[in-house]
């Protein structure tokens, strides 16, 4: 079972939009417009990111009571570093994954890039400031991954996991040139 959908509120749709569906790819599929149970009304996007089942959506927000000046970053809304609250988005090969960090780089967004051991990740931010995931599954699972991973609920000792295997962060075009 996966999920149907994350919602997220929008600072700026507009912006949102040309990220999600410009650069991303996602499609705009749908749009629910209406009265807010609290006062307000707001605009509810639906991105289509793989099928009919599969979708970010964003909230664009009038006159809703609180949505003035709302921190639309989920780690620093909570007070926690960006990396803790994420977006990942899973790819289907390396190739997926390669062409993917080309488009954030040509759309002029900086890429750090992760060699988890068991996955590969590249990472940017997006109009929101929250950071943004691709991640490739590289390893697979054994039944002693399960046992430590089940251990590690009740340990008081953490046993740190390997570091990972490489991190190279990419500067877009048009900032390396700049810096």
């Amino acid at each position: 079972m996966g999920y149907h959908h994350l919602a997220l509120a929008a600072k700026d749709i507009r912006k949102i939009h040309a990220f999600y569906e410009g650069i991303l790819g996602f499609e705009l599929m749908k749009v629910e417009v209406g009265p807010s149970p609290g006062g307000g009304w707001a605009k509810h996007f639906f991105y289509r990111m793989e099928d009919d089942s599969k979708f970010i959506a964003f909230w664009d927000m009038h006159d809703i009571p609180g949505s003035d000046g709302f921190e639309p970053n989920i780690s620093k809304a909570a007070g926690l570093p960006d990396h803790i609250n994420h977006i990942s988005f899973d790819v289907k090969d390396k190739a997926d994954l390669d062409r993917r960090r080309q488009q954030w780089l040509d759309a002029g967004l900086d890429v750090m890039e992760v060699d988890h051991n068991w996955c590969h990740s590249i990472y940017t931010k997006d109009p929101n400031d929250n950071l943004v995931e691709f991640c490739l599954t590289t390893g697979s699972f054994s039944e002693k991954d399960r046992q430590t991973a089940l251990a590690e609920l009740e340990t008081a000792k953490p046993n740190f996991s390997k570091p990972p295997a490489s991190m190279e962060v990419h500067k877009a075009p048009s900032k390396a040139s700049a810096g």
